[in-house]
């Protein structure tokens, strides 16, 4: 299924149908604050399997983050974090960063790392969070990347369409996407460190 959703202002019917297709353990893509992203429920063991399988790669080495609406519900599954990092989280977020926190119990297993860490994401984009608001939990990600030797990431809706509507049970055209990644911040220690720069900006 193709879903076109104004990026501004969403159409809550359409996030809805887009929604149900995911309880039910579709794949869906869809456009963030960056890059597009497949994603599926965090619940959903099988649909996280899938979603490593259409990357090629183990569910443990898969990059996969996590989508939260906010910052409260962001909380439920990461560990307590300091001050100096929660005024941190409060500045960026939402916006185009992913923040290496430790996982609480909640976040399943199956793509825990070695180190029980987990990427978590409030991106600045109204699709994105109304998805997961609607869906009443967060989604697992991962983004869409080009095979291009050029161009790491497709930003043509229309590309991405053409590329993954066989693998996506709902696609979700949002308008043009980015082809530069978060700006990637490890938060599992006492002060943040920058291991990635990406379009966020590193002011802080």
């Amino acid at each position: 299924m193709k879903l076109e959703i104004h990026p501004l202002n969403p159409d809550t019917r359409k996030i809805q149908m887009a929604v149900e297709i995911i309880r039910k353990g579709g794949l869906v893509i869809f456009p963030t604050d960056t890059i597009y992203a497949l994603g599926c429920d965090i619940n959903n063991k099988g649909a996280i399997e899938s979603t490593c399988r259409i990357l090629g790669k183990k569910p443990e080495k898969a990059n996969l983050s996590i989508i939260c609406h906010d910052l409260s519900s962001l909380s439920e599954y990461t560990s307590p974090v300091n001050s100096v990092i929660f005024k941190l989280m409060r500045h960026c977020l939402p916006g185009p960063y992913t923040f290496i926190l430790n996982a609480s119990r909640k976040v399943p297993k199956l793509f825990q790392n070695n180190k029980k860490t987990v990427g978590i994401r409030i991106p600045d984009n109204n699709i994105a969070r109304e998805l997961v608001m609607a869906l009443g939990n967060p989604l697992v990600s991962a983004s869409v990347h080009s095979e291009d030797e050029i161009q790491d990431y497709l930003t043509d809706p229309e590309e991405i369409y053409e590329k993954y509507f066989k693998l996506a049970d709902v696609f979700i055209d949002g308008g043009t996407g980015g082809n530069e990644p978060s700006t990637i911040i490890d938060c599992t220690s006492d002060f943040p460190e920058v291991i990635r720069e990406g379009k966020g900006e590193v002011d802080f």
